[in-house]
């Protein structure tokens, strides 16, 4: 039994093409396209009457555990240092392993409805390390989402917590498997001694996977990176083996080009997230200039990864740099189907059908030359209608499959306002 739907604009990104064409979908990938497929006596048939067939979006970098820190009130910053010390930190260190799980369900229920089937999240929650990834594994499992996940290793908590911290992402990595996969992560390079690099050398060796990490989100990363190791962040990351093609760089803001070119060669994976950096005041990334394997993530600002491209492009123009916001979009698909082994994201026969229909009555003509002024302009979350991941509805008619939206909101709140009790302790 399969599932065809019939009568949408199916929509590619990079090459760009919009054509009224019927998928059918049999288990979890995309096994014939054409015009007019007649379906099998037992297969469910979609009549979509000219709605929208769009590649699920995969968000390059989360923070899902910062959906409880919404509404938080919390100190004001002086400098980049302070945000850390002040706001970023306690609040990871507030959170329990509770508190992951649920943050996990809220944050991925929102993705989905928003149009992201596939996530990678970078985790901390120092006091709470042992088996945080398997239970965000849980959260998301309810909602059905596909994850990629790491914990961020870090000495701030001492050689014990690095430890601890490398033995969660370690473990979690060799564990993952159908709709999750395991990197290994790392916190800002600043906060790692040449001991931390090394354990990540090793655990990018056994588990055969690329690192997750932030890189110069502030001028901070360099400048305590040189004080207190003697290098900046790339000539440590180069020298401990830790850049190739399967590592993932998130922000990348405050880079010299000599040291943006090094990142680059090794073919390892920028991460732009053009609204997380404005909210932090940390300036904006030169995204024009991170070359031909660029992404979008979302970083701790709410999933809505269609919101991201639009501010992303935006942002670039405003900068005199403008973007290629399709081709970034389309990156993610190709580093998710890297991950996954798999073809994720081309609406094609033999890729995973991960896939969005989208009720979005077009003002204008919608081609392949004028997608991507509709992807800036006008299509956004709010015209999902309907999710597929591994050929499984997990949303339909706005509405998830899997969980009851009013009981994840409840347990959200109350996880939340557990956690703020904890940030508001002496």
């Amino acid at each position: 039994m399969g599932t065809v739907l019939k009568g949408g604009y199916v929509v590619e990104l990079e090459p760009a093409s919009v054509e009224r064409v019927d998928l059918r979908i049999e288990g979890e990938r995309i096994v014939a396209r054409g015009e007019d497929l007649t379906p099998a006596p037992d297969d469910e048939v979609v009549a979509l009457s000219g709605k929208l067939v769009f590649p699920g979006l995969v968000n390059a970098h989360h923070r899902l555990s910062y959906v409880l820190a919404r509404g938080w009130v919390r100190p004001t910053p002086a400098s980049y240092q302070a945000l850390l010390e002040q706001v970023r930190w306690p609040f990871e260190n507030a959170l329990d392993l509770d508190a992951v799980q649920v943050a996990a369900t809220a944050g991925g229920l929102e993705s989905i409805q928003c149009g992201t089937t596939t996530l990678f999240d970078l985790h901390a929650s120092p006091h709470a390390v042992t088996g945080s990834l398997l239970r965000m594994a849980r959260g998301l499992h309810e909602v059905g989402v596909r994850g990629v996940l790491a914990y961020a290793v870090t000495d701030r908590m001492g050689a014990v917590g690095r430890e601890e911290g490398l033995e969660e992402t370690v473990s979690f990595a060799r564990k993952a498997r159908g709709r999750f996969r395991g990197q290994v992560g790392a916190g800002p390079v600043f906060t790692l001694g040449d001991d931390a690099l090394q354990g990540l050398g090793e655990a990018l060796n056994t588990t055969n996977t690329g690192l997750h990490f932030p890189l110069a989100e502030d001028p901070l990363d360099e400048r305590l990176s040189n004080e207190r190791h003697g290098n900046p962040p790339v000539t440590r990351l180069l020298n401990g083996n830790l850049l190739s093609p399967r590592a993932m760089a998130a922000h990348a803001g405050h880079l010299e080009w000599a040291d943006l070119a090094q990142v680059l060669a090794t073919g390892t994976w920028l991460v732009h997230t053009p609204r997380s950096n404005q909210e932090q005041e940390v300036g904006y990334a030169p995204a024009l200039k991170f070359g031909a394997r660029a992404s979008l993530g979302t970083d701790g600002t709410s999933a809505d990864l269609f919101a991201e491209a639009q501010a992303a492009y935006l942002r670039s123009r405003e900068a005199g740099q403008p973007i290629d916001v399709l081709r970034y979009l389309a990156n993610g698909h190709r580093l998710a189907s890297q991950v996954f082994e798999a073809a994720i994201g081309p609406m094609r026969e033999g890729s995973v059908a991960d896939l969005l229909v989208m009720d979005y009555l077009s003002p204008t003509p919608l081609t392949a030359e004028t997608l991507a002024w509709h992807v800036i302009h006008g299509l956004g979350s709010r015209h999902v209608e309907a999710v597929m991941v591994d050929g499984v509805w997990r949303v339909w008619a706005r509405r998830p499959l899997s969980v009851n939206p009013t009981v994840v909101a409840d347990q959200s709140r109350e996880a939340a306002t557990a956690v703020w009790a904890r940030l508001n302790q002496p």
